[in-house]
């Protein structure tokens, strides 16, 4: 009988395009926990820092200037520093990534977001997906659950789109909707959140792993 190979999904999502939605639908018909921001309260209780720090620093980009000088320069994947810059952003994503890697490592499992797929980079078993849809199908979805009334979603969509575009790009040094990063870009307008998942189901059975 088939060894069970061990996977890990990485979700990248733009707002609004039913990420979460589908990662929890998944998880669920997996058997699979999925971790977004209570990855911030683990780090936290890793850290001994105060989570709310993690929550101001939550996939936005840490020292912008410096990012402007340093284009070229990757950020460290190295480990975190208890030293005086405990609590800056690049510190507190140092913090996080160690506490990825510690749930990659330990089971199966979607991680949302927080540039899993780069941290858990060349990681055997790695399933890097992106959902994405148009605007007018993310405006709908968002004024439907409210996040947003219609006069603000289409403003805050785009904001927290470019936060998470910019928080990418500073920690990875890379384009967060480019497809040389992930293994599977899955567009919800056309499938929905149920399609989505059977695609990436479908996925996982193809390239092997026991589901």
């Amino acid at each position: 009988m088939a060894e069970n190979k061990k996977f890990v999904i990485t979700v990248g999502r733009q707002y609004g395009s039913g990420g979460a939605e589908m990662a929890k639908r998944l998880g669920e018909r997996l058997g699979l926990h999925v971790y977004d921001k209570e990855i911030l309260k683990m780090t936290s209780e890793e850290s001994g820092i105060r989570e709310s720090y993690f929550h101001l620093a939550d996939e936005k980009a840490g020292n912008k200037l410096l990012y402007k000088i340093i284009k070229s320069l990757t950020p460290e994947k190295g480990a975190p520093s208890f030293g005086s810059d405990l609590t800056s952003a690049d510190n507190l994503f140092r913090f996080q990534s160690e506490v990825i890697r510690k749930l990659a490592a330990e089971e199966d499992c979607i991680i949302m977001g927080r540039c899993a797929d780069y941290v858990l980079e060349g990681m055997e078993g790695l399933v890097r997906v992106f959902i994405y849809a148009d605007m007018d199908f993310r405006e709908k979805r968002t004024i439907e659950k409210e996040y947003y009334t219609a006069k603000d979603a289409k403003k805050n969509i785009k904001r927290i789109d470019r936060e998470r575009r910019d928080y990418f790009r500073y920690y990875t040094g890379k384009e967060w909707e480019s497809p040389d990063n992930y293994d599977l870009m899955i567009n919800t307008a056309a499938i929905g959140i149920d399609g989505a998942v059977e695609t990436i189901k479908n996925y996982l059975k193809t390239r092997g792993f026991q589901i």
